[in-house]
């Protein structure tokens, strides 16, 4: 391939990538109907393996304890023994905790709370910053996502997408997202609540784009570049290091050399 036709080629499918990809009314229907359900932390259905905290001051035995839910889905309490809690909520949990310690507590009252997010994850995508996975909270926005991966002038934030896996009769589901617009307005209608197994993508710039792709061409040629251009570097930065420790020398001693005894020459 030519230098001419893979120049060419490169702005094809720049000017592809630029133009994004159009969002359904049916998509963001989908999605936004989805952040106009209440969820908050009590409705989140613990799994395996997270930690729930509980707090009981009526029943010390299980007061304060945190454990994790074990492979067979139960946790292991004093007093109570083996409780099965998995697919349950905190609230579901502190009811049958409530039932449980009836048994040799007048009326006790139990809270519980999810202290680690285990089970759940979604995951992010990113050319730059903290992309990888992340624990599903239940209360976890696309804005959330975007803003803790780190993202700095590489990421394209007003191309950010959102794909949703299929699930049951619900086909593969994919939103595009404008984050600039929606931090420049304060338009919070897109910020969109995650699911579990959502995949957020922050893609890089079109700029971005194509220093990679001119980066991936020279790379088998880069060793050879490398080679050449390496001598003359280190050259240049062992006359700096010299020069430099020659001053500090000169400020120390008072001598224009270094000394190795404490400044004597």
């Amino acid at each position: 391939m030519t230098a001419s036709r893979l120049f060419l080629g490169s702005l094809t499918i720049l000017a592809l990538h630029a133009t994004g990809c159009a969002v359904s009314n049916v998509d963001m229907l989908h999605f936004l109907r989805q952040h106009q359900h209440e969820v908050s932390a009590t409705e989140y259905r613990v799994g395996i393996p997270d930690r729930i905290t509980i707090s009981a001051p009526q029943v010390a035995e299980i007061d304060g304890e945190n454990p994790r839910i074990q492979p067979d889905g139960k946790i292991n309490l004093r007093l109570l023994g083996e409780v099965s809690i998995v697919g349950m909520t905190a609230r579901e949990i502190a009811a049958k905790l409530e039932v449980l310690a009836g048994r040799y507590y007048v009326d006790p009252k139990v809270r519980v709370r999810v202290s680690d997010f285990a089970s759940k994850k979604y995951y992010v995508q990113s050319q730059s910053g903290a992309g990888g996975t992340r624990p599903y909270t239940g209360r976890d926005t696309v804005l959330d996502a975007v803003l803790a991966s780190g993202t700095d002038f590489r990421s394209w934030t007003s191309r950010v997408t959102v794909t949703r896996p299929a699930h049951g009769d619900e086909p593969v589901r994919k939103i595009q997202i404008d984050i600039d617009k929606m931090m420049r307005r304060g338009d919070w209608n897109q910020n969109i609540l995650l699911e579990p197994n959502d995949v957020v993508s922050i893609p890089p710039t079109p700029g971005a784009w194509l220093a990679m792709r001119v980066r991936e061409v020279l790379y088998p040629v880069s060793p050879v570049i490398q080679a050449y251009t390496a001598p003359a570097y280190l050259a240049g930065a062992d006359e700096v290091y010299t020069k430099e420790n020659l001053d500090r020398s000169s400020l120390t001693t008072g001598y224009g050399t270094s000394s190795p005894f404490g400044g004597i020459p």
